[in-house]
């Protein structure tokens, strides 16, 4: 395993040790405190400076600013998941029911040590890297809370990654355009009217209607969306009833809506109200739909993914054409105010996300490191001397 980035001296094993101390202690969105602490000491420790934004938890830092330039932001989540760890780790959780399912350890740990390889090239830096760690990814909330604290403010690109378990170490995954979902939940709840099972005739059966809402919703997709496009929509819960010979008077579904296009996520959106309300009138009943917005897609910067691939290059890894992931991310919602690059970073894991015996390579570590130190400092250089986005 490497020891050292770039012509920098920190110890890489230093960095290995935090991600598992904060494996440890795994602090749920918007719970962050410990884990805000435990950052800010490590970073003062390096003589990196903290700056203060009306967060309650989560933190900015900067380095550079000793010559004049653009400013660049890095950015890490910081949150764990309620997940009962089965790792058998001698490093696991040591809170019940709270787990780093997700691997935002592995990213704090990256983003601290890139924090140190940059504060150690600090005054040949051409502008000022902010450091981002950012809390309550997972409820899609911390994005939006950094950014009305008012630290995206003069930033001209911001970057980020998520670990990816079916990628080697060594591997990162760059792509322009779309990467991840726009990930939107939906709550239907169906009105019918209650009655005895023996008398259907005598109520209006909520479950039929939810039933016949649920197979109808499957047609949006095929037939709305372009094959060329694409869309998924999942019905993850049904609550209805409560005796055996009782026809409810409610049904309730949950579930999720995964697009990658802002036209056809407005398109899916309409289409499946349209459809609710058409089958509940069909059936005499009425139905209401409440709607939990999540982020919008990922969608990468050409010019910023050009970048990356010259970093990764230049460091000797590998870059490869990810296949875009369902999944949300809220790193989406700066890409609404700044241009922004998202990349996959391989770490060879033996599960998926949000796995309870979820685990990654820290061998990626290091390659994380060098990669995002080589790529902040291209970016400056880029800004620097005037460069542009595609956006």
């Amino acid at each position: 395993m490497p020891s050292q980035v770039l012509s920098t001296n920190i110890d890489i094993h230093r960095f290995i040790e935090i991600r598992r101390h904060l494996h440890r202690y795994p602090e749920l969105s918007n719970e962050e405190f410990g884990t805000t602490q435990l950052i800010r000491g490590w970073l003062e420790e390096a003589g990196i400076r903290v700056a203060e934004y009306p967060l309650a938890t989560g933190v900015i830092a900067e380095v550079g600013g000793f010559q004049e330039g653009p400013i660049i932001a890095l950015r890490a989540d910081i949150d764990a998941l309620p997940v009962q760890e089965e790792t058998g780790l001698p490093y696991a959780s040591t809170i019940p029911g709270k787990m780093h399912a997700c691997g935002h350890d592995f990213h704090t740990a990256a983003l601290i040590g890139t924090a140190y390889a940059l504060k150690q090239r600090e005054q040949e830096l051409r502008g000022t890297v902010r450091l981002i760690f950012q809390p309550a990814e997972e409820k899609a909330k911390g994005a939006k809370q950094v950014i009305d604290s008012g630290a995206l403010e003069g930033v001209q690109a911001i970057f980020g990654m998520h670990n990816k378990p079916d990628l080697p170490v060594g591997t990162i995954g760059i792509k322009e355009g779309p990467l991840m979902a726009a990930a939107d939940g939906f709550v239907v709840e169906v009105a019918g009217k209650r009655s005895h099972a023996a008398v259907p005739e005598a109520g209006l059966d909520p479950i039929v209607t939810a039933s016949h809402i649920i197979t109808a919703l499957q047609s949006i997709v095929s037939r709305n969306v372009s094959p060329l496009k694409s869309a998924v929509i999942s019905v993850t819960k049904l609550h209805s009833g409560t005796a055996w010979n009782v026809i409810p008077d409610k049904a309730l579904l949950e579930g999720t809506i995964r697009t990658f296009d802002d036209d056809v996520r407005q398109q899916v959106l309409e289409r499946f109200s349209q459809v609710v309300q058409g089958v509940a009138a069909a059936f005499g009943t009425k139905a209401a739909v409440r709607w939990i917005e999540g982020p919008p897609p990922v969608h990468n910067d050409r010019k910023l993914a050009e970048l990356g691939y010259a970093a990764a290059d230049e460091a000797g890894y590998e870059a490869v054409l990810p296949v875009p992931s369902p999944a949300g991310e809220d790193f989406a919602v700066y890409q609404r105010e700044v241009p922004g690059l998202f990349v996959f970073m391989g770490t060879a894991g033996t599960q998926e996300w949000h796995h309870p015996a979820f685990d990654l390579d820290e061998r990626a570590i290091p390659v994380s490191i060098d990669f995002f130190t080589r790529l902040a400092e291209r970016a400056l250089r880029h800004y620097h001397a005037g460069g542009e986005t595609s956006r």
